[in-house]
């Protein structure tokens, strides 16, 4: 079994100043799923997305807040709190506070796919 060193992950760069470092997958699909750690800074915000599969987050350290279609009002979310998106909900997760929202992603697809209506 491979270790997987977080540095030795592809670095992306997101509008607004995140970042999101696969840990996980390739641009070939060549594992069943994606696995990424993005790091958002304070203000950032995912903006209303969706995905075809299953995506699955937790905050790793940070404060932030986050929306999920169908589930009524954004909710605080803190260090330790699991995000669950079923395909096609329409979601998204902001940072809030003065530190950086760290966060690690399981997407159930070879390809990472954002979608959005805007």
């Amino acid at each position: 079994m491979p270790i997987l060193r977080e540095n030795d992950g592809q670095l992306d760069s997101f509008e607004g100043g995140a970042t999101y470092r696969t840990l996980v997958g390739d641009d070939k699909g060549s594992t069943p799923l994606r696995v990424g750690v993005q790091t958002s800074p304070p203000g950032f915000n995912t903006g209303s997305h969706y995905h075809p599969y299953l995506e699955v987050v937790t905050v790793l350290s940070g404060d932030g807040e986050a929306w999920i279609e169908g589930e009524g009002d954004p909710q605080p979310i803190a260090t330790g709190d699991t995000m669950v998106f079923p395909p096609n909900a329409r979601h998204w997760f902001r940072t809030v506070g003065d530190g950086n929202l760290v966060t690690c992603g399981i997407h159930a697809s070879p390809d990472r796919i954002v979608l959005r209506e805007d």
